[in-house]
């Protein structure tokens, strides 16, 4: 049996996805062009997320539409919230199978290269090129919680609370949602009193490296999980260079691919 295409959309992804996409009513009078089937398009975005391919080359054979007809589509979804709500089924999903572990989390932005666009700046650790940095928080195991975008010159402690504030509450067990971690793990880019300060107003102990002293803490062992996460996403090519001008376009490929990420640590549980 040939192996499916990383883009392919199996019938019980789809069965997730489909009840959150916004249902569209095709006019009475003047319809126009048919609809093209929401999965196709599906697999279209997802066909550019793998590959990084510029829309316009989207190939026509695989029947996924026009790459303009994918990008609007995306753009179309991402109004209307679907890749959060996405995020929050599967994550619900993982606690259900006891695949969460909520008794710590861990943190981390490294830079991505950007072009052009809001939420992009100067890295002062790269020459001041244009860029734009990707921020995530996972939980002890190395599944994406939450991930932020800001500009390339922003400091990774200003977003160590909004990711925790960004954490969804994960259903999945009777009783209350689960939303904070019991410990945030970050290196030394997270050393600084007022946030910890912050962190522990969340409820969450601040567990950071700090700066001026001799490696060997032992948060290393801990903290590669987020590493991991990083690499598992900077796998899509469209991640690795932000290609974007619109920066929620690029923070929907940012999002989904931390739900393919979550599907795929779901079905290696069967």
């Amino acid at each position: 049996m040939a192996r499916p295409k990383p883009w392919e959309v199996d019938d019980e992804l789809w069965e997730v996805i489909a009840p959150l996409l916004p249902k569209i009513q095709r006019r009475v009078l003047h319809p126009g062009r048919k609809r093209h089937p929401d999965r196709l398009v599906f697999q279209g975005i997802l066909f550019v997320l793998h590959t990084g391919i510029v829309w316009e080359h989207l190939p026509q054979e695989l029947g996924f539409g026009s790459g303009m007809t994918c990008w609007r589509r995306l753009a179309e979804w991402t109004g209307a919230g679907v890749w959060p709500r996405l995020h929050e089924v599967l994550l619900a999903r993982l606690r259900s199978a006891n695949a969460l572990d909520f008794s710590r989390t861990v943190v981390d932005g490294p830079r991505s290269c950007a072009k052009r666009g809001p939420k992009t700046g100067r890295s002062p650790v790269d020459r001041g090129r244009a860029g734009s940095k990707h921020h995530l928080i996972t939980d002890a195991t190395g599944i994406p919680l939450a991930a932020t975008l800001t500009g390339g010159n922003r400091n990774d402690v200003t977003q160590l609370v909004p990711l925790l504030q960004a954490v969804p509450s994960v259903r999945g067990k009777r009783g209350r949602p689960r939303r904070r971690p019991d410990a945030v793990l970050g290196d030394r880019g997270y050393d600084h009193d007022k946030y910890r300060r912050l962190v522990w107003d969340l409820g969450v102990k601040p567990m950071i490296a700090r700066r001026g002293t001799a490696h060997g803490s032992g948060l290393g062992a801990q903290r590669w999980v987020v590493e991991r996460a990083f690499a598992h996403l900077h796998w899509f090519r469209r991640l690795r260079i932000r290609w974007e001008i619109r920066d929620d376009i690029h923070e929907a490929f940012l999002i989904l691919g931390c739900t393919l990420i979550c599907w795929r640590r779901l079905k290696s549980l069967r």
